[in-house]
């Protein structure tokens, strides 16, 4: 599947990236907790589940919206022919990814050691794993490779990155460098050490981004600034999401305006991690507009004007998912 340094990967193929317009870089359309699919007790009622997710894409795109990044990546109900006709009907972009993470939602195949003695999946495998589905296709199960991941999106363990995480995060460098396509990385413990790990792959900087910078933990360590000082994308990509854990949308808002009055502007990217369907899990129920409705006025409070708004919201994920 070719691609240049112009376009970004979406499921109905390359698009050229300067008509992405307001992107939101963490989302879930379909999320399917692994194994639920099997459960009695959950329904899939295809016809709902696209009439659901229509709605919120056509509110999304009603207040601005261009482009959504589903990066739930591998086997957690990513359904790429559903991604392709929502796309077409809507008119929205629909950017899906590959990769895995953390080690706890991984299959068991992926875990089973294959070797004497037995050792974690090396990077190489994951690797070759993930670029297959950018080269080739993403892997509708059992039936057909269709259109190319747009992003490689990982994700550690919370209590601290096991070997087998960082397996997936070498694996995910080592695809970006060999396709073009950037990283998402959800950090585990320490957002600077995960950064690092895939960092040690060669990888630019400029290629990575690394999610879940608006957790309380990683404030508190001064992360987001560090991640961005390394040249790495910073997401605060919990808006509205407001709990013990997480950063109010008020602190979120000073939070980019520190970042912007630092020069760190063109490296943050917003998300609100917003569930379309979930299954399984409790979603996170948020319209996919939300940053648009109601952050964007939050900021505009905090003294950014529209051009830092179109940087964050436009240029940078643009700049992130065009593939080169």
């Amino acid at each position: 599947m070719s691609v240049n340094s112009n376009t970004v990967n979406t499921v109905l193929g390359p698009v050229p990236a300067e008509q992405l317009g307001v992107v939101s870089v963490h989302e879930a359309l379909l999320s399917v907790l692994p194994g639920a699919e099997h459960a009695f007790d959950v329904t899939l009622d295809r016809a709902e589940i696209f009439e659901t997710l229509a709605a919120k894409l056509r509110d999304f795109r009603a207040h601005g919206g261009g482009t959504i990044v589903d990066s739930t990546g591998m086997f957690h109900g990513r359904d790429v022919r559903l991604y392709e006709t929502l796309s077409r009907t809507t008119g929205v972009h629909i950017v899906a990814s590959t990769g895995q993470g953390p080690e706890e939602l991984l299959g068991g195949y992926f875990l089973t050691p294959q070797t004497n003695p037995p050792t974690p999946w090396p990077a190489e495998k994951f690797a070759d794993l993930f670029t297959q589905e950018i080269t080739e296709g993403m892997v509708v199960p059992r039936v057909e490779r269709r259109g190319p991941a747009g992003l490689v999106a990982t994700a550690a363990t919370r209590a601290g990155t096991t070997a087998t995480d960082e397996s997936l995060l070498r694996g995910a460098a080592r695809t970006a460098l060999a396709t073009g396509v950037a990283v998402s990385v959800r950090y585990g413990a320490d957002a600077v050490h995960d950064l690092d790990i895939v960092l040690d792959e060669k990888l630019p900087a400029d290629r990575v981004v690394v999610g879940g910078l608006d957790r309380k933990d990683a404030v508190a360590a001064g992360a987001p600034a560090k991640v961005a000082g390394r040249g790495a994308y910073v997401a605060l990509d919990h808006v509205g999401t407001e709990d013990a854990e997480h950063l109010t949308d008020a602190e979120r808002a000073a939070l980019v305006a520190v970042l912007v009055q630092a020069g760190l502007g063109d490296r943050i990217l917003l998300s609100a991690s917003a569930t379309g369907v979930a299954k399984g899990h409790a979603a996170n129920d948020l319209p996919y507009s939300h940053v648009l409705t109601a952050f964007v006025p939050l900021l505009k409070a905090r003294g950014l004007g529209d051009d830092d708004v179109r940087r964050i919201l436009v240029a940078n994920p643009r700049d992130l998912l065009a593939v080169r």
